[in-house]
């Protein structure tokens, strides 16, 4: 890496795509839609590359993936989905999960990741991006476009809100 950006795709798949994936994860709450957000992440990290300008890189990289969350918020909302029957015969469909899936289960137990997706987006965003994936506030509100204020505010009422829902 020079300048902290990566020379190519390849980089910062290898360096930042199990990250990538756990965010997402804990954004979402769901293996497959954290798979398809990733995935989603990394080709439009592909096509800005190139346009990318030397500052922040992983400011820049976590601002591509919340806006890749809030865009596939929006597009569900705008397309609901129906879930299949119950009486589905799934042993077709079951497989065994990722490697990146053991990791994130394994780090959040069950109550916390509920506890964490009951939280409103704002809070849940700056508390996974501080606690799960480790950013400074600095970095956080770079990623988010907030001040960095705000920011201590969110994960504080963030983690509040965790607690009073785990107790």
């Amino acid at each position: 890496m020079t300048d902290g950006m990566p020379l190519s795709w390849e980089d910062v798949a290898k360096t930042h795509g199990r990250k990538i994936y756990n965010f997402a994860y804990r954004l979402t709450g769901n293996p497959d839609d954290a798979k398809d957000l990733a995935q989603d992440v990394l080709l439009r990290v592909e096509r800005g590359l190139a346009n990318y300008t030397p500052g922040s890189f992983e400011g820049w990289l976590w601002r591509i993936t919340r806006n890749a969350f809030l865009d596939d918020v929006r597009r569900k909302k705008r397309r609901p989905t129906t879930a299949l029957p119950d009486d589905l015969d799934r042993t077709n469909l079951i497989s065994t999960p990722a490697p990146d899936e053991v990791l994130a289960s394994i780090r959040l137990g069950d109550d916390v990741q509920k506890a964490l997706l009951g939280l409103p987006y704002d809070f849940r965003e700056a508390v996974v991006l501080c606690d799960v994936v480790g950013l400074s506030y600095d970095e956080i509100a770079l990623a988010v476009a907030a001040p960095v204020g705000t920011v201590r505010s969110r994960i504080h009422r963030g983690r509040k809100m965790m607690r009073e829902a785990l107790t």
